[in-house]
């Protein structure tokens, strides 16, 4: 299978597990426990059909959207993840390219493998940078500052990791951060020989946001034990306040499931929400975000951006999110897998296709512009 013979999710997704070993595939296909979530993250989109208006004259569609005072071209943008250089050699580099291409935003993780100034200085496109909370508040502060002094415009603190998931498929493989590699998982190397040679013959693996603050080299963290360890379970309403006001911009608080969470957001000042249960890799059984998003709509849309993300795997997804009222819908698995196959070839090919499969649904669905596009053209099953 090569790349030209990838169509969709389900395509990129099988490149990718052919050329990854078995630990680095699971840690991006896998959910926590029983992985009821991660499967109902899709699922969602399918109990909702699409009402489509005929003879509205949609030769020209405009796709564009505003969030967070942020002007992209798609209203898709490829969020936040960490350690994409395990995945394929160009990492964020290429996902960052990708997003350039075609005019929307990308965001660089706490746990991302290149740091957020080379994105920032390279790019003009909008970057998110993701934050973590840590127990050491120096560092927080730090990566604050950091992050300002880039130019970012917009800080995305995850809420929904203050301790690990539990991540079944990643404690079977090994799965852990510095990438190690055990005898148990020596096979799966072995048999993907052209990862390893990417892997030692390109730029080190690093993660240049924490590097001059944790020193990992003589340990081998799971990325359960990197949340649970490293991250304060003690953050709170107050703690995110005072960084909103320390931020001074746009603060989206990433990881809200609860009407009431999305109410406190909009009374401390945040400009954004994304609703996502971590793309179903922490509390499974929690809600998925499309399943609250009009509820949360109704609450707090007059007064902050919402977002989704979680199972995206269609453009139709996308339409029926922005139906119910979300500004833009973040993809996560939908770019992974075909970085992992293909680098940034990759990315842009999924990204392509996500946009023609915009194009031809807003024409199918009668609506010129994402405006056109409200709960009136859904019903729910």
């Amino acid at each position: 299978m090569r790349l030209k013979h990838c169509h969709n999710f389900h395509d990129f997704r099988r490149l990718a597990q052919k050329r990854l070993p078995s630990p680095i595939f699971n840690y991006i296909d896998g959910g926590a426990d029983d992985e009821v979530t991660l499967r109902r993250n899709t699922k969602a989109f399918e109990e909702v059909d699409l009402i489509p208006s005929v003879l509205r004259g949609v030769k020209d569609i405009d796709l564009s959207t505003t969030v967070m005072g942020q002007k992209i071209d798609l209203p898709v943008y490829l969020s936040p993840t960490a350690l994409q250089r395990l995945f394929h050699h160009q990492g964020e580099r290429a996902t960052a390219a990708a997003a350039e291409k075609f005019g929307t935003m990308f965001g660089v993780s706490s746990l991302g493998t290149v740091s957020m100034e080379e994105m920032a200085k390279k790019h003009k496109n909008p970057q998110v940078y993701q934050f973590y909370f840590h127990k050491d508040r120096g560092l927080n502060r730090a990566m604050m500052q950091k992050a300002k002094e880039s130019g970012i415009k917009v800080m995305m603190l995850t809420v929904d990791s203050i301790t690990g998931g539990n991540r079944e498929r990643d404690l079977r493989t090994g799965f852990s951060i510095p990438f190690r590699l055990t005898l148990g998982g020596m096979f799966q190397f072995a048999i993907k020989p052209m990862w390893g040679i990417n892997y030692v013959t390109h730029e080190k693996f690093s993660l240049p946001q924490l590097d001059a603050h944790i020193d990992m080299k003589g340990d081998s963290l799971t990325i359960g034990r990197y949340f649970s360890e490293m991250l304060d379970p003690s953050m709170s309403w107050d703690d995110v306040a005072q960084m909103v006001q320390a931020w001074g911009g746009p603060f989206c608080l990433k990881g809200v499931i609860s009407a009431d969470d999305a109410r406190r957001a909009a009374d401390i000042g945040c400009s954004g929400i994304v609703l996502s249960n971590h793309g179903g890799r922490q509390l499974d059984g929690s809600r998925t975000g499309f399943d609250q998003l009009d509820e949360i709509v109704q609450a707090v849309g007059d007064r902050l951006d919402v977002m989704i993300d979680g199972g995206v795997q269609r453009g139709s997804h996308v339409l029926k999110a922005l139906s119910l009222g979300a500004k833009a819908v973040g993809l996560g698995r939908y770019y992974l897998f075909p970085l992992a196959a293909a680098g940034q070839a990759g990315v842009e090919r999924a990204l392509g296709q996500m946009k023609a499969e915009l194009l031809r649904d807003m024409r199918l669905m009668g609506a010129k512009s994402i405006n056109d596009l409200t709960k009136d053209n859904l019903r729910f099953r």
